[in-house]
């Protein structure tokens, strides 16, 4: 993995982590405590579905792979916070 596909995948964690933290399933490293936000969590999924769509074709398929993987992984969890309301 080159720099810019290291660079390019802590993006993409700082959103998975702000989306999980918005759904409660992680805690909030400032505040130390469960803070649910589903607005912020939506945002967080939109900027990665938004990121995956402009990057298309210029992805190395690892980082391809990590992306999708990220946006499956957190539009489940989505899924499964919404409907425990």
């Amino acid at each position: 993995m080159d720099y810019n596909d290291q660079l390019f995948a802590q993006l993409l964690y700082i959103f998975q982590a702000s989306a999980m933290q918005g759904m409660g399933k992680i805690t909030n490293p400032v505040t130390n405590t469960i803070e649910r936000n589903m607005e912020q969590a939506k945002q967080s999924i939109d900027m990665l579905e938004m990121l995956k769509e402009k990057t298309k074709g210029n992805l190395s398929p690892e980082i391809s792979r990590l992306l999708d993987s990220s946006l499956s992984d957190l539009r489940l969890n989505y899924v499964d916070e919404v409907n425990k309301n």
